[in-house]
């Protein structure tokens, strides 16, 4: 049997881990009716299985030490297969929510895993188009989940997580599982000095925290947005969000035209544009249509600024990738929760203005490390890409 490729076996790795976040979203009333609980409860699933993913990424490097990309991933699509298997047969609420800790450890090892890889197993002039692959995973399970699990509400719920997150981390886990098995991911010692130590690395670090929480904290309260300033059904919000979904697809595409050689100068202009777009998307809200396309140029950004931030992470982490990876997914999944936190203090507070103003200055402080980074690299005149080659040698090497 032939051996999938390196991009369709890493897409499907992250449309899973994705798939099983996103299960929830669209029967969360049916869930908590199913069950006796509030809607407000209910909703906790989500910000459970997010602060597993969040502490597994930290917590992972166990795994990384000693086991390959090959089997860490068959690891972490195992532990996905097996919490969303729990989350459709779950009695009651308790086992739901255990469940969705497997959720959020399987989830931390596949996108920590997948991206390390994208690094990892294509030649070196292959990376950009296989990282953009394997990135378009996650809004490919946006929008083809969403729909699926969302009809499948209307027969039972639980069908969903065995249609969508289940199904896929079985294909992935075949996909993976044709791969050679490799050695050791990465060395045992010396990782969490990088961050300590390395102010490149450090500042990478912070503004991918940074950004993720502004981008996240958007994602959280946008349906909010739509429903309290148009009084949009949710069938209508549901499009409106996949569209923004769509929109994300052709952002990742075009940018990784430049990340090898502009990723960070990428990081340092692409979240001004996105804080003055997130902005516009709190502060005016003419009709429906204008929010939407606004919410959909956002995603754009916020694409092209996703694929450099990852580009750039495992360029100054070379011989640290899975490293790389876990510092990003954590911030991922922390993000969702200051994001959202941060988010809802500005809502009580300003309203939806207020909300807009917030990300946007989370979203430029994300840039102010690369933006330091530039202007040190000038100073010491040297011919150093935009894009990082010139850390190269004191990162990883």
């Amino acid at each position: 049997m032939r051996t999938p490729g390196v991009g369709i076996t890493l897409f499907l790795c992250l449309f899973a881990g994705q798939a099983a976040i996103i299960a929830i979203s669209p029967v969360l009333p049916q869930v908590a009716s199913g069950f006796g609980v509030s809607t407000a409860l209910a909703g906790q699933l989500r910000s459970v299985s997010g602060l597993a993913a969040g502490l597994g990424a930290l917590a992972m490097g166990v795994l990384a030490v000693r086991i390959g990309l090959r089997d860490l991933l068959l690891v972490g699509l195992a532990v996905l297969a097996t919490g969303s298997l729990v989350s459709a047969a779950a009695p009651v609420f308790g086992v739901l929510l255990a469940a969705q800790v497997a959720v959020g450890f399987g989830l931390a090892i596949v996108l920590s895993g997948g991206l390390a890889a994208s690094a990892a197993w294509p030649p070196e002039e292959d990376r950009p188009r296989i990282l953009s692959w394997t990135l378009i995973g996650q809004p490919g399970a946006w929008i083809v989940g969403m729909p699926v699990v969302g009809l499948l509400g209307d027969v039972s719920w639980r069908l969903g997580w065995l249609a969508v997150p289940f199904l896929a981390s079985v294909l992935a886990s075949f996909a993976v599982a044709r791969r050679r098995r490799e050695a050791t991911t990465e060395p045992a010692t010396g990782t969490w000095r990088l961050l300590r130590t390395n102010p490149n690395v450090a500042g990478w670090a912070l503004g991918e925290l940074l950004a993720f929480s502004a981008w996240a904290g958007t994602l959280v309260f946008a349906g909010a947005l739509f429903v309290e300033s148009y009084q949009t059904s949710p069938g209508v919000t549901g499009l409106l969000l996949g569209l923004a979904a769509v929109a994300y697809l052709p952002g990742n595409f075009l940018a990784r035209r430049f990340i090898a050689n502009w990723s960070r100068a990428m990081l340092a202009v692409l979240p001004l544009l996105a804080a003055v777009i997130v902005a516009l998307l709190g502060g005016y809200r003419p009709a429906v249509g204008a929010s939407a396309a606004i919410l959909s140029a956002l995603a754009f950004v916020a694409a092209g600024r996703v694929i450099a931030g990852s580009a750039l992470g495992l360029e100054l982490c070379s011989m640290r990738r899975v490293f790389a990876m876990r510092i990003r997914a954590a911030a991922t999944q922390f993000g969702y929760l200051f994001g959202a936190v941060l988010g809802g203090a500005a809502l009580a507070l300003w309203g939806y203005t207020g909300i807009g103003a917030t990300f946007a200055v989370l979203f430029a402080l994300s840039a102010v490390p690369h933006a330091v980074a530039i202007g040190a690299d000038r100073r010491v005149s040297r011919p150093v890409p935009a894009g990082g080659q010139g850390v190269r040698s004191e990162i990883g090497h």
